[in-house]
């Protein structure tokens, strides 16, 4: 009976040896095709990044692509940008940093050899801003901007390009600059400048502006004198030097006499008031 109890034991005892056994190949099977076999098999072959083709050149992109393991097929249809050489790459699929299996074809679309044409739109009279959209659309771009004396501030005078007029109609292929010849909103009215001096500063702002004139820089000095011109009966003009008080306008640029325009800024010197003067200067009374 003991030698049966024995081997009994014996027989247990190997059972859960086995069983032990059995349980860490199991474990580690497990592991392996979890975290090995389909990490593998999932991944084997996606993990490429697609990298940036753009402005790359198609005779180059062979080497480029093969050192990633990938190919590329060219697009029938063509794109154009001033920005790149004729036949680099403007667009791809799958665009940059996407993720693809090894051997990827990535589809490109190239610049063209020749920039096409577009027809010179007629922009004469429209403004600036409404010319910019209508270039950009075109695909076409903005040049030299030339004021000229004119009243319609901002709109299109006339339109350039490589320095000639460019009639409406004409073909100009994409990507070009067109120069513009706009109005600055003044005018092309000249007059003699008036004379401001002796004025006080309130009554010389109130005539440029009767004019249409600006009140550009105001430069004041302590003090201040100018020439005034007198003319005798012989025609001889002689040129007194008068004081100015404080206040007033005592130089002017441009001069009186000279050609001014419209919208034109006339820098003025102006005496300084005294403060001091100011207040010792007494106050009417009114009596009835």
């Amino acid at each position: 009976m003991e030698e049966i109890e024995e081997k009994k034991k014996t027989t247990k005892k190997q059972f859960l040896i086995h069983l032990g056994l059995a349980a860490v190949v199991m474990i580690f099977l497990v592991y392996a095709v979890f975290n090995i076999y389909f990490p593998f098999v999932t991944n084997h072959g996606e993990s490429l990044s697609v990298p940036n083709l753009e402005g790359i050149l198609v005779d180059d992109l062979d080497e480029f692509l093969e050192d990633r393991d990938l190919r590329y097929e060219v697009e029938k249809d063509s794109g154009y940008s001033a920005k790149y050489p004729a036949m680099a790459v403007l667009k791809q699929f799958p665009m940059p940093n996407a993720k693809v299996k090894e051997n990827r074809k990535i589809y490109v679309t190239l610049n063209a050899k020749k920039p096409p044409v577009v027809k010179m739109p007629s922009l004469k009279g429209r403004s600036l801003k409404n010319a910019q959209l209508e270039l950009r659309s075109l695909g076409l771009s903005l040049g030299e901007i030339r004021y000229k004396p004119d009243f319609a501030l901002n709109t299109i005078l006339d339109q350039y390009h490589e320095g000639k007029i460019i009639e409406p109609g004409k073909e100009i292929a994409k990507g070009s600059q067109v120069d513009f010849e706009v109005g600055d909103g003044l005018g092309n009215q000249n007059f003699q400048m008036l004379n401001l001096k002796n004025l006080n500063l309130d009554e010389a702002i109130f005539v440029l502006r009767g004019y249409g004139l600006k009140v550009g820089d105001l430069y004041y000095e302590k003090e201040g004198s100018y020439n005034k011109e007198t003319e005798g009966e012989d025609g001889e003009t002689t040129y007194t030097k008068l004081k100015v008080s404080g206040g007033k306008v005592f130089k002017q640029n441009p001069k009186a006499g000279f050609s001014a325009r419209i919208g034109q800024s006339i820098d003025l010197w102006v005496v300084e008031v005294d403060s001091a003067a100011l207040e010792n200067t007494p106050s009417l009374e009114i009596t009835e």
